[in-house]
């Protein structure tokens, strides 16, 4: 039988003619086993991925803990800290935010290979090759790309970590305000307590609230972006 050559990726590769890439519908036991080796590799680099998500959460707990040493270390010491320590947690939200992304790309990979390769294959043994899964995931590696957005991705680091970081700092700023080192008489005193330098009190305060709301408002917006992925992966069976 006749065949051409296909040139791609550096490769000559020769196709019968009259063959198409939907006539096959099986995998041979060494092709198997290459996607099984392919499956390690790809949980191996989400792992070490997610070894560096735990890295840059460790770093903001241990500077919120340096800045609440630093503010309650005597009656004297300034709140500033606490208002510093703000802008660290957030360059490394926003650095855990980077690392997530190229996490979500392996966990992506990974999963797909979980539902379409080995699930099929522990209940009745059929890969189900007529699906086509195995063309998203070639294409994938092909052309490797995001599989979230970067402020996805912010929202996501909030729900699991950062909210409960940026709470607590929060909470310590609020309390430093309040009750140390007397309890606060009235609002007046409060702000005075919250002057850094030039800047007023007042502005600090509201600047603070703005400022939670703004990550609490990414974190509900990735919920329901989250939701809406979801149940677009229900209709559609897209890799993500």
């Amino acid at each position: 039988m006749g065949g051409v050559r296909i040139a791609g990726h550096g490769l000559d590769q020769t196709q019968p003619v009259g063959a198409h890439k939907d006539e096959r519908k099986t995998l041979s036991a060494a092709e198997i086993g290459a996607v099984a080796h392919l499956y390690r590799g790809e949980v191996y680099r989400s792992t070490i991925w997610r070894t560096r998500l735990d890295t840059t959460t460790n770093w903001a707990v241990v500077t919120l803990g340096v800045a609440l040493s630093i503010s309650f270390a005597s009656p004297d010491a300034s709140p500033l800290p606490l208002v510093l320590v703000g802008i660290l947690i957030i360059f490394f939200l926003m650095l855990e935010a980077r690392r997530y992304r190229y996490f979500n790309v392996w966990r992506a990979r990974a999963r797909w290979l979980e539902k379409h390769f080995y699930a099929p294959l522990l209940y009745d043994g059929d890969l189900h090759m007529e699906e086509n899964w195995q063309q998203t995931l070639a294409k994938d590696y092909e052309r490797p790309g995001y599989h979230i957005g970067m402020m996805t991705a912010v929202g996501r680091r909030i729900r699991r970590n950062y909210l409960w970081i940026l709470l607590i700092q929060s909470a310590a700023y609020v309390g430093k305000l309040t009750v140390h080192p007397t309890p606060v008489q009235n609002l007046d005193q409060l702000f005075t307590r919250a002057d850094v330098g030039p800047i007023p009190g007042e502005a600090l305060v509201l600047f603070g609230l703005a400022y939670m709301l703004c990550w609490a408002g990414i974190a509900i917006w990735s919920t329901r972006t989250d939701d809406a992925r979801a149940r677009a992966r229900g209709s559609n069976s897209s890799m993500g």
